[in-house]
């Protein structure tokens, strides 16, 4: 209705100025055809403010709150959407906590949150509990070791050998001969979940350590000679060693190609359909939707999910 009265507005203006034209025209002074110009450019700003005043109000009229929990990995993504979101709509509070992919499953179909952000495909019994999978991108995850490590690419043969603990050297990787420290996350974690379906190691896996978050995966790769790990692609940086998987880069082009193995989907589940949710959570999904939302997916370097 706002916009209706806006466009009301504009085409009024664009009559007065046709009109006071015309007079100029048929014989109007210099003086007159200035005033005309004038007052159209008077018009056009106040058409141009109150414009940006109905906008600002449309999205003053958006009022909520929104509570989000899951996946540490999508924390970049999730504070990411939360803090643009809450700038597009002042009325609107969004809250994320970081408590792992199936927490925040069950929090959703508890009902103690809105969305519950997983980093792995939903399982069997989740959907069947009533969790509906949006898949509102896609994440690589990059195998990553100390940056003073030689070896710079591994076969999916010899990845699943070291996680299932019948590669135990470096040496045997034509590295040094040094211990090989596999670092994993927590039983929960949905990149850990992700990993050992992607590898066919479920339940198969020997951890030297289990860490709870992709930041603590990083700091002991990082600090640790002879280590291995797993993290989201996003959080990557030049205190690793981001490995090559069958001659493959870990890169959001190579995933896009569908020729680098190990990605997974980031979700924000919901207890039932989109629709059937609150106003603002429907209005934080059609965000993501837009160009604006895909942006900023991007821009935490993650891939738009088709």
């Amino acid at each position: 209705m706002k916009k209706n009265k806006v466009t009301k507005l504009i085409a009024a203006i664009g009559a007065t100025v046709l009109m006071l034209g015309s007079l100029t025209g048929c014989g109007a002074t210099e003086e007159v055809a200035t005033e005309t110009t004038k007052t159209a450019e008077t018009a056009t700003e106040a058409t141009i403010e109150t414009a940006t005043e109905t906008a600002d109000e449309t999205n003053a009229d958006l009022s909520g709150t929104i509570a989000m929990a899951g996946s540490t990995s999508m924390e970049k993504l999730a504070n990411a959407v939360a803090e643009s979101f809450m700038m597009k709509y002042p009325g609107v509070t969004v809250t994320a906590e970081f408590t792992g992919s199936s927490a925040g499953v069950e929090a959703v179909l508890a009902g103690s949150v809105d969305i519950g952000n997983s980093s792995r495909n939903l399982k069997e019994e989740e959907i069947a509990g009533g969790a509906v999978e949006n898949i509102v991108a896609i994440d690589g995850i990059a195998v990553v070791t100390d940056a003073a490590n030689p070896v710079s690419d591994l076969t999916k043969e010899q990845l699943i050998g070291i996680y299932k603990g019948e590669i135990k050297n470096w040496s045997e990787l034509g590295g040094e001969d040094m211990a090989i420290v596999v670092v994993g996350r927590e039983a929960g974690s949905g990149t850990r979940g992700a990993f050992e379906e992607l590898l066919e190691v479920e339940d198969a896996c020997v951890y030297a350590n289990e860490l709870d978050s992709t930041g603590a995966v990083m700091a002991k790769v990082a600090s640790t000679p002879g280590a291995i790990g797993y993290v989201s692609l996003d959080v990557l940086d030049d205190s690793v060693l981001a490995l090559k998987l069958d001659g493959v880069d870990p890169t959001a082009e190579n995933i896009k190609a569908g020729n680098y193995f190990l990605s997974r989907p980031f979700v924000m589940a919901t207890n039932g359909e989109i629709a059937t949710q609150s106003e603002v959570v429907q209005a934080l999904f059609a965000y993501l939707e837009s160009e604006e939302g895909k942006e900023l997916i991007s821009s935490v370097g993650l891939i738009v999910a088709d």
